[in-house]
């Protein structure tokens, strides 16, 4: 199976609906969005009727998984807010085993909570002896300093190891949240692979934040900003990190996630980057927003995620597979999302 459970939709619909900035170069009326994404007037039909539809996102590479989802909620854009504000759709992710934001002063005990638990000792022993490839992401220097950490827990029992494994692994979380802060995409140290090889998330993430062409014409300043942080972002933006603890294909595993969201009166956009995934993907890169569509709300995002799992041989199959599997999760969130909704304005209604 190429992915038991891929998380990468599921974070975007945390906090994806604002209302649109007014620093926006202008500001695009949900008909020229839904032309900016190939949506066409049979698939607007669909939308008007309550269906989910999909629309292309180009990859750029063999590793990198794209698609785009559209829905139209029968339902007024604040009250979408107000809900997803409330950390609602967050307590569904029934794959989420741990959360917490991150201050501008965090230090190691913002991770405190971050851990490896007494049924996942396997998993703890495994990261404490891993080895360059593709079982952790991890840096050369942090793979060393495990080696290191090993040789002085030769005859540890499983409790002080795995007491060991979670003090590492919060330290590298640490180090890594701290080093993208000051330093932003070339603070993101690459993943060492085996035979010398890397894999470079910073790169990945410049490539899919520059590549949004509706993106850059819309929010110039914004793209600007987020591609070169830590300038400071646009005036009305707000920003959040937080650290996530989460079953992916069956493995707990760190992901660092940086968000900003923005606001004005007419519309939404909000734009996420994983910019830590502790195995399985790489990085992952989300755009998504709302504007009002007649008397409801017109919900569009798009993630991008890359992988080593989707390149090599059989790499069209692979991503077949891949976008299917995201596609389904995303399709889950969103029809929670109208179920909520609809149960909600039931219950005001009585």
């Amino acid at each position: 199976m190429l992915f038991n459970k891929l998380s990468i939709p599921v974070m975007l619909m945390t906090g994806s609906l604002f209302y649109l900035p007014v620093f926006a170069k202008e500001v695009p009326t949900p008909q020229q969005a839904l032309q900016n994404f190939g949506i066409g007037a049979e698939q607007i039909t669909q939308l008007e009727h309550g269906k989910i539809v999909g629309y292309e996102v180009s990859e750029t590479s063999q590793e990198e998984l794209a698609i785009g989802m559209a829905m139209i909620l029968p339902v007024a854009l604040p009250k979408i807010i107000d809900y997803i504000k409330r950390g609602n759709l967050t307590a569904t992710e029934s794959d989420l085993i741990a959360s917490a934001p991150l201050a501008n002063n965090a230090d190691i005990n913002s991770f405190k909570k971050f851990a490896f638990n007494d049924k996942q000792l396997d998993e703890a022993k495994a990261f404490l002896e891993a080895e360059p490839g593709d079982k952790f992401n991890l840096s050369k220097p942090e793979i060393d300093s495990l080696k290191s950490l090993q040789a002085t827990l030769e005859d540890a029992d499983d409790k002080t190891l795995l007491k060991a494994a979670n003090q590492k692994y919060r330290e590298i979380l640490l180090q890594r949240l701290l080093a993208y802060r000051k330093n932003g995409l070339p603070g993101i140290a690459p993943y060492s692979r085996e035979n010398g090889k890397t894999a470079d998330p910073a790169m990945e993430l410049r490539t899919d934040a520059t590549i949004s062409k509706a993106w850059a014409h819309y929010f110039p300043e914004l793209q600007q900003a987020w591609l070169n942080y830590p300038t400071p972002l646009p005036l009305n933006s707000t920003e959040q990190f937080l650290w996530l603890n989460r079953m992916v294909e069956d493995r707990p595993t760190a992901i660092l996630n940086h968000r900003v969201m923005v606001a004005g009166e007419t519309g939404g956009i909000f734009i996420s980057r994983q910019f830590y995934v502790g195995h399985s993907y790489n990085s992952s890169h989300v755009v998504a927003g709302g504007l009002p569509y007649k008397d409801g709300t017109l919900v569009f995002y798009s993630t991008r995620s890359s992988t080593d799992q989707v390149a090599g041989m059989a790499s069209s199959l692979k991503h077949s597979i891949g976008r299917e599997q995201i596609k389904k999760e995303m399709i889950k969130r969103l029809q929670r999302l109208n179920k909520d909704m609809k149960r909600k304005a039931s219950a005001v209604g009585q």
